[in-house]
């Protein structure tokens, strides 16, 4: 295997795990370059990671998607792995990631915890296990998919894709949009099933439940309706179509009834909601004219790459 692969760590106050990750990784692919982000991590993260061999950069600006921005910007190589530092994802199973993305058979691959149980038997968080179920169903509606592992944190990319990834989040929704971003470009995403274990006793988990659970909803939310506009504002136009009929019915009967209109704020109620409606089909459809056309911009710049 000529390729040169690259092992990048993104970590914020990992002193507990970073030292058996790197040397895990290093005995299953000795010839990888090893690269760790620091995160302006308080305890010895770094150091222990210079002392055990990796590369190691300070990245200053919080935030696990502005680590995986510097990373994907700065590291030149044919396959990349993206792994947490914190010993939750077996070393052993890079191989079973790597393989699709050497048989081109996946520009993504990802590590799913979820098909052979080991996430929801390890994890003692009843609020992420529920927290990834609702992520993983809002996107496979979106998509018509039945991926099972939206927020691994544990991926192997080729070139191709890491290249070509704007990365907008600055923190934990980084891996929804990697997901998103690979779906609406029709890039090759294949899940893998790997095993997980729970962070080793002492170490604390940086994802905070609610506040970080209601990033990655609007991330979401908003790549929604970057990646699918039209969709997006149907259900808006329709939703202001059933109130205005709501509103403007009782008007209309009235009308028939008596030949006037007595209840004049409901009628002008009504007709405004209609425009709306009428107003958010229009803009979906032209929104989505203009996705279609960057996307076709999008597949023509990566032939001329």
């Amino acid at each position: 295997m000529n390729e040169t692969i690259a092992i990048l760590i993104p970590c914020y106050n990992e002193e507990l795990s970073i030292s058996k990750v790197i040397n895990d990784f290093k005995h299953e692919l000795p010839n990888a370059d090893i690269y760790v982000y620091d995160n302006n991590s308080t305890d010895e993260t770094a150091q222990i990671a210079i002392d055990n061999g990796a590369t190691v950069v300070s990245v200053l600006k919080k935030g696990k998607g502005n680590v995986i921005r510097s990373m994907f910007m700065d590291i030149d190589a044919d396959i990349y792995v993206m792994v947490d530092g914190d010993d939750t994802y077996p070393s052993q199973d890079v191989h079973k990631l790597i393989e699709p993305i050497l048989k081109s058979e996946a520009d993504m691959s990802v590590g799913d915890r979820h098909s052979n149980g080991s996430y929801k038997e390890q994890n003692k968080r009843q609020m992420h296990n529920f927290g990834n179920n609702l992520v993983v169903t809002l996107i496979n509606r979106l998509y018509s998919e039945n991926l099972k592992d939206i927020m691994s944190g544990y991926r192997a990319f080729n070139r191709d894709f890491v290249k070509h990834f704007p990365i907008h989040s600055s923190g934990f929704e980084i891996e929804t949009e990697m997901s998103m971003h690979a779906l609406d470009k029709r890039f090759k995403l294949k899940e893998i099933p790997i095993g997980y274990s729970d962070r080793v006793e002492g170490s604390v988990s940086k994802l905070n439940t609610y506040s970080d659970g209601i990033k990655i909803l609007k991330t979401i939310f908003w790549l929604f309706k970057d990646y699918k506009p039209l969709t997006f504002f149907t259900y808006f136009s329709a939703l202001f179509f059933i109130f205005s009929l709501l509103i403007g019915i009782p008007v209309i009967v009235e009308f028939i009834q008596t030949s006037y209109i007595t209840k004049v704020p409901s009628s002008i109620l009504a007709m405004g909601l209609m425009l709306i409606s009428m107003m958010s089909l229009f803009i979906g459809f032209l929104l989505d004219t203009i996705s279609r056309q960057h996307k076709e911009s999008f597949e023509l710049f990566r032939l001329r790459r």
